[in-house]
């Protein structure tokens, strides 16, 4: 058999051969060697073909070909008559990855960081991408401070052509910062200046925070930082001149060195508005909030341009461009400004796409946008927009884009993408204490049925105090103006005598429907009216007021309550606010028609403010007045109670107030009141590195109930300081309060832990 025989390495390749063989017409190919490679794979990257005429140049190439596939660490060519034979020689197959000494990272984190490397299991195993590999682990370690850390690979062969690597691991500790050095600074103190950084030396919570161990991205961040302190002062020469980072020999201790030049302080001499200014000065002017004779402030500068370029995209000038000139004297150490505006062409608004809404309807969402398409676009409406969409309470993120139409100057793409969450919501809530011990209660509820935006609710609450069965119906937009429908029907025994409320017992079954009215942006008035009838039994122990109430009406009554309240809803945010206000003003009147004629008023306050970046001042009031009408008392059941979550944290639930007396000494039965103040405040924040689903807090609540004809005395007011605890935990929210008292008085039930806990489906 006459057989020639052909070896040709890929560095080779490109260089052209000596004549091994004569040409020929190849009659067949035949491939050999491959385990796991299908032949279908090799013919696919092969440059020739049966019928093609096989030269050295064409099996130069062929090798090349199947050398670049890296599938191959071996390819030869051999001839044989006029058959061409592909002999191969197969990389190894990686079968297992395993870790040894890996206690900083997860092993599903890294194996997939791994696996954009090139390395995972089912992979051709390549010797260079091991390597990067390696490398790239060990970049990952320095990220985390550990610059001791050394990793060695091992490369164990394995039956069927397959390959194991197991990484070895000495991670070492972590290096820590031992010393931070600002030079340079002669106006300001060292210690404030490091005051203002994210890094620091270690501390008692450095352990958590892990601000103790050195980042690039941080440094850089808190150079920033620096600089901003020192620009929004007047030092517009202040200049960072160089930054030293060593470590010590045993790779254990940091030291950051920052020189730094301060430079002269600066203040400004005039401000100047130049360019085409469409809306005229006299409206930009006050806008600007830098003064000729003021210090120069960067913030303060940028601030001014960012308010202009605000106030003219509301106009419809989305592309303005607004900058700040400075004309600088150094003798004088003054710097005066030219704010240059060109506003650009007006743009309209092409379209509004709606992403990430896998459930609800777009129009759920679209009858909450007040940017309309083909008007010209408004920054403060597609922010008004963007806010409504987040107060639905639908979904948990929602983001805004604003992309310019590609071959157009004067149009836009509005783009909403949202984030859908969990709408049914089961919630079981508990209190304790040593007297009460637990008390049960429970809601179920989808906000969002069906993808519709319409809120259907059930309450069923099987406490030893409460037994409730309650629906609830709300159709927010049940035209198309705006207009809501409700209605709610219900069925309620109360039997308060685990708690320190007067002894009775009622069963009240009613309903009502309910329409709401939106008068402003973010005001709307809901009026209402129902039907309810109530049967009361008392005791021989229960209290003189609650026997001389069922002597005069009887045990068994019927109201027909007429309803009001208006709601402004200032807040950003549905569930954790940041900013804004909330007001809530109700009253319900029971109109003749019934046995019972009352009305019940209430008003309550909230206001969010932002106290820093990371920090949240909540603060709540509550008022409430009820009397009877027509010469009738208030039916006592209808009275205000105060203590516990929602009014008090840290008394029991409807502890305070009034208290029964039999035979002139006061008893532990709490009676409630015809007029009710509550207020409080808390200082909220987000836990580093969950800010969007724990939120810590501390409070001081005040409140009490005052009986009819009783002195209103705020001296009489009880309360209590603690810490709270909100989490959206993956079994559904979660809260957590730890309240003590601080003017308990004789008689007073208290309860120091109070939680609420849920799920979500």
């Amino acid at each position: 058999m006459n057989k020639s025989f052909l070896a040709i390495l890929l560095a080779g390749a490109v260089a052209m051969p000596a004549l091994a063989f004569d040409p020929f017409a190849i009659k067949d190919i035949r491939i050999e060697g491959i385990q796991r490679t299908e032949a279908g794979t090799v013919f696919s990257y092969l440059p020739v073909k049966v019928g093609d005429t096989l030269t050295n140049d064409k099996a130069a190439q062929a090798i090349k070909a199947l050398f670049a596939t890296g599938f191959f660490k071996d390819v030869r060519i051999e001839v044989e008559k006029d058959v061409m034979v592909v002999v191969l020689q197969e990389r190894p197959a990686i079968a297992q990855i395993a870790f040894d000494g890996m206690k900083e990272f997860e092993k599903d984190q890294i194996l997939k960081a791994l696996k954009e490397t090139g390395i995972a299991d089912g992979r051709i195993f390549d010797r260079s991408q091991l390597e990067k590999a390696e490398q790239e682990l060990k970049r990952q370690y320095l990220a985390r401070g550990r610059y001791a850390a050394n990793v060695t690979t091992t490369v164990t062969p394995l039956e069927r052509n397959r390959v194991g690597i197991n990484f070895n691991i000495e991670e070492g500790r972590a290096a820590k910062i031992r010393q931070i050095s600002i030079v340079g600074s002669k106006d300001f103190k060292e210690k404030d200046l490091l005051g203002l950084f994210e890094l620091i030396t270690p501390g008692w919570m450095t352990w958590y925070s892990k601000n103790d161990q050195y980042s690039r991205q941080k440094l850089s961040a808190d150079l920033e930082k620096l600089k901003s302190h020192y620009m929004n002062r007047g030092y517009l020469e202040f200049a960072v001149e160089s930054t030293q980072v060593s470590i010590s020999p045993d790779k254990q201790d940091v030291y950051i060195t920052i020189n730094i030049s301060e430079g002269e302080r600066y203040q400004v001499s005039s401000v100047k508005l130049a360019g085409d200014l469409i809306l005229g000065e006299p409206e930009l002017r006050p806008l600007v909030s830098v003064r000729p004779g003021d210090v120069f402030s960067r913030e303060r500068l940028n601030d001014s341009t960012k308010a202009v370029t605000d106030r003219l995209a509301k106009e419809g000038y989305a592309f303005a461009n607004v900058n700040a000139a400075p004309e600088v004297d150094k003798e004088k150490h003054q710097v005066a400004f030219t704010i240059f505006v060109d506003p650009g062409k007006r743009v309209y608004v092409r379209r509004i796409n709606i992403t990430g809404n896998t459930r609800t309807r777009d129009e759920v969402i679209r009858r909450e946008m007040r940017q309309m398409e083909g008007g010209w676009y408004d920054s403060g409406k597609v922010a008004l927009s963007k806010q409504r969409v987040d107060k639905l309470g639908v979904f948990q993120e929602v983001a805004v884009e604003t992309p310019p139409v590609p071959g157009t100057a004067d149009q836009l793409d509005v783009n909403l993408n949202v984030t859908e969450k969990p709408n049914g919501t089961l919630m079981i809530g508990a209190g304790f204490s040593s007297t009460e011990k637990i008390v049960l209660s429970g809601s179920i509820s989808q906000a969002n049925i069906f993808g519709s935006g319409k809120n259907v609710s059930a309450q069923i609450n099987t406490g030893k105090i409460n037994r409730v069965i309650a629906l609830s119906y709300t159709d927010p937009y049940f035209t198309v103006d705006g207009i809501s429908q409700g209605w709610d029907f219900y069925h309620r025994n109360v039997n308060p005598t685990s708690l320190t409320v007067g002894r009775y017992r009622t069963s009240s079954t009613g309903g009502g429907i309910r329409f709401g009215f939106p008068i402003a942006e973010k005001e709307s008035l809901t009026f209402g009216a129902g039907f309810d009838k109530t049967t009361v039994d008392v005791f021989s122990d229960s209290p003189n007021r609650y026997i001389d109430f069922v002597n005069e009406f009887g045990n068994s009554n019927i109201s027909i309550p007429l309803s009001v309240s208006w709601v402004s809803d200032g807040k950003d945010s549905f569930i954790y606010p940041t900013s804004g206000t909330l007001q809530k003003a109700a009253l319900e009147v029971a109109v003749p028609g019934g046995d019972l004629k009352y009305y019940r008023a209430t008003y309550q306050l909230q206001h969010f403010l932002p106290v820093s970046k990371d920090f949240v001042l909540a603060l709540n009031g509550q008022v409430g007045f009820a009397n009877g009408l027509g010469g009738q008392s208030l039916p006592f059941y209808k009275n205000f109670y105060a203590g516990g979550i929602g009014s008090v944290r840290g008394y029991a639930s409807a502890s305070l107030g009034p208290r029964d007396t039999k035979n002139g000494v006061l008893t532990d039965e709490r009676l409630g009141g015809n007029r009710m103040v509550l207020g409080g405040a808390e200082l909220l924040w987000g836990v580093p590195g969950f800010e969007k689903s724990l939120r810590m807090g501390l409070f001081v609540d005040f409140g009490n109930v005052y009986a009819k004809g009783e002195q209103l005395d705020f001296g009489e007011l009880r309360s209590a300081t603690g810490i709270s605890a909100a989490w959206i935990s993956p079994l559904g929210p979660l809260k957590f309060s730890v309240a003590a008292p601080i003017n308990k008085k004789d008689g007073d039930k208290t309860e120091r832990f109070q939680f609420q806990m849920g799920t979500t489906f």
